[in-house]
């Protein structure tokens, strides 16, 4: 070999070695995926009235009202990304799952819009488990709740992951969408079928339309860290006349984190009319809910937000000194229909499941 050539192949090596130890500091530099939320803490959704709110939830439904407080203020403005707010809200129980009911004294939002239909992207309700769905009805019914479905449903039996469940959508003094919900004895949690004298016992779920269940996947899976707890394909007459959509066709997708309620998929294979959630939707909006998510490090998860275009709407992390809702730290951000989700640090994720 030839002396130059020698200088040649070490300067060539010498090369590749800064390459590969480049390759390996960008490697090593890589931030460590956040360990998966912990739990779905909460179900949040924004009212009008919270006095006529949580009257409707604890006399129609028997939920139990455990805490009411009021912020306002700095970290409070950059948590929503609404400034000069003030929210009121009202913590409800039933069984072992809770709902936040809030109320914006300031800004006032805009309401439902009213020709919402279950296939419109912002449809979002909440599943609450009834052991009997004839006395629940008749409950409803007697106070006269507005019904969404013509009557109560009994999902078909060919359909083997659906078949027996009964199930009812109607809705609350504003407009929101909820569901009670039956399961048959050879699905559901084994908590849903005890029999302790209670029509009303929890929540199963949330339900959200997506437009496409590949993408709302990366983001509950991929980046939270939920995983999948079940599928099932639903349509015909039993399924148009639950949500009162013509030719309904779901492609339905549970996931599940630890401890508890499930966040379900339901994404409309027909018809695909349903309207996107208006670009500008803001948490004082009557349309918005948020599903509250327990992390001891939401900060972890600002990168992988960001790597998958997640939009932000609070200000990053933010402290919140005076944690009166329960939480010490969060951000807000939105998967890829727009539906919201809290990833927080507070004293309601450290209770007892």
């Amino acid at each position: 070999m030839q002396p130059e050539q020698g200088r040649l192949r070490a300067r060539s090596r010498a090369a590749c070695t800064l390459v590969l130890c480049a390759l390996a500091a960008v490697v090593g530099s890589a931030a460590t995926p956040p360990a998966p939320i912990s739990a779905v803490d909460s179900v949040a959704l924004t009212v009008s009235d919270l006095d006529r709110a949580s009257d409707f939830y604890s006399k129609v439904l028997t939920f139990e009202k455990v805490a009411d407080r009021e912020v306002a203020g700095g970290p409070y403005e950059r948590l929503f990304g609404v400034p000069g707010l003030r929210v009121r809200s009202v913590r409800m129980r039933l069984g072992d799952e809770y709902l936040e009911l809030q109320q914006f004294l300031a800004p006032r939002g805009r309401p439902v819009p009213i020709d919402s239909r279950s296939n419109d992207r912002w449809f979002q309700h909440v599943a609450i488990i009834v052991s009997d769905m004839n006395a629940a009805y008749a409950r409803l019914q007697s106070f006269n709740v507005e019904q969404a479905s013509s009557a109560p449903q009994r999902l078909p039996d060919w359909n083997p992951n659906a078949g027996g469940i009964e199930a009812f959508y109607f809705r609350d003094p504003d407009g929101h969408n909820l569901e009670v919900l039956q399961f048959p004895a050879d699905k559901g949690a084994r908590k849903w079928h005890a029999r302790d004298g209670r029509l009303f016992l929890g929540i199963d779920h949330t339900a959200i339309v997506v437009a496409d269940t590949e993408a709302s996947l990366h983001f509950y899976r991929d980046v939270l860290g939920m995983r999948i707890a079940g599928s099932s394909d639903n349509y015909g007459t039993e399924q148009e006349h639950l949500n009162n959509v013509s030719g309904a066709h779901l492609r339905i997708t549970s996931l599940r984190a630890a401890h508890g309620p499930g966040i379900e998929f339901l994404e409309y294979l027909a018809p695909r009319s349903g309207r996107p959630l208006p670009a500008d939707t803001q948490p004082d909006d009557l349309w918005y809910w948020q599903v509250n998510l327990c992390s001891a490090a939401p900060a972890a998860f600002e990168p992988a937000l960001r790597d998958s275009h997640a939009p932000l709407l609070s200000a990053g992390t933010i402290e919140l000194v005076d944690p009166t809702l329960g939480w010490r730290k969060g951000l807000l951000t939105r998967d890829p229909d727009g539906h919201a989700s809290l990833i927080a640090e507070g004293q309601s994720c450290t209770r007892t499941w």
